[in-house]
């Protein structure tokens, strides 16, 4: 059996690349959650309710305190992966149309490849390069819609979101869990403290009586339970374990997703295109997750005092 650059053996490293999977397709889900299901103009509070009681779960299934040392990159995590990302993913998704967003998010590979090579925490291959402008072409063809606008605001937001998790996924894979922490705990308190910090951004952006129905309540606890805890568990543990950029290419499968959920329950066509996008975008993934992306500088072990 053969074995992975992080040690671990070949099928552990093909199952924990299906388990992390699982996050962006659920994540697919998320537009067609917020525009059909969620009260309108309320980003803030389903940042909150979807990232502050995953974590408080989580924390239930696995109790305890960052220890010493790891509690500033635990706040950092959990703001650059919640904190930041949740609220300007969910205005890109109020504000934008259709999977205009999703062409900015699949440009989180190279932001990767760019940070890497800014930090000198590796070099990345060309190969991999190459894959994440396939994957960037395939989704650029799935999210094509004729009538699409631009939105300033929900644009810059898309692309802010994208930063913010690319380089929450470089910091994740390079520190790691701390000693002795199970990572479901690690996990529990990014969501907590992104959660928390987005509280009071709800009176800023929020609009208007938070009136939910039977179906946003239903749509809140379809992202908490599933897109938060569930998602974001196995997400972590693929980010802490695969490289960066290739865990980065699994992202393509949400807006992959996000066109197919289109399809069936919003009745939007599929234009040819958009069909030889699924297989662009699907195969740039794919390509990325078989080919070596760069060899890295061995983690830090230090702890922050």
């Amino acid at each position: 059996m053969t074995a992975s650059a992080s040690g671990a053996p070949a099928i552990g490293i093909a199952g924990i690349t299906a388990a992390a999977a699982v996050a962006p397709i659920v994540w697919g889900s998320t537009y067609v959650v917020t525009t059909q299901l969620l009260p309108p103009a309320h980003p803030m509070t389903a940042s909150v309710l979807r990232a502050l009681p995953a974590g408080l779960l989580l924390l239930a299934m696995r109790p305890g305190i960052p220890p010493r040392g790891w509690r500033l990159r635990t706040a950092v995590l959990g703001m650059l992966n919640i904190g930041f990302f949740f609220p300007l993913l969910f205005i890109a998704a109020y504000r934008l149309p259709g999977g205009l967003a999703s062409v900015v998010g699949a440009l989180q590979p190279l932001i990767i490849i760019a940070l890497t090579l800014l930090l000198r925490w590796g070099r990345p291959s060309i190969a991999h390069l190459l894959w994440g402008v396939v994957a960037i072409i395939g989704v650029s063809l799935v999210s094509m819609t004729g009538g699409a606008s631009f939105d300033a605001l929900g644009f810059g937001a898309s692309l802010l979101g994208t930063v913010s998790m690319a380089a929450g996924i470089l910091l994740t894979r390079r520190w790691g869990t701390p000693p002795g922490t199970h990572p479901l705990n690690s996990t529990a308190w990014q969501l907590i403290v992104g959660g928390v910090a987005i509280i009071p951004l709800i009176p800023v952006f929020d609009q208007g009586p938070w009136e939910p129905t039977a179906a946003g309540f239903a749509g809140y606890a379809w992202l908490t339970l599933i897109g938060g805890a569930v998602a974001y568990s196995l997400w972590f543990q693929g980010a802490r374990t695969l490289a960066p950029s290739g865990i980065a290419l699994l992202g393509v499968l949400s807006p992959v997703t996000a066109a197919v959920l289109g399809w069936v329950f919003l009745g939007q066509s599929l234009s040819v295109l958009q069909i030889i996008g699924f297989a662009v975008a699907l195969g740039g993934s794919l390509g990325g997750q078989l080919t070596p992306a760069y060899r890295s500088r061995p983690a830090l072990r230090h702890v922050i005092s």
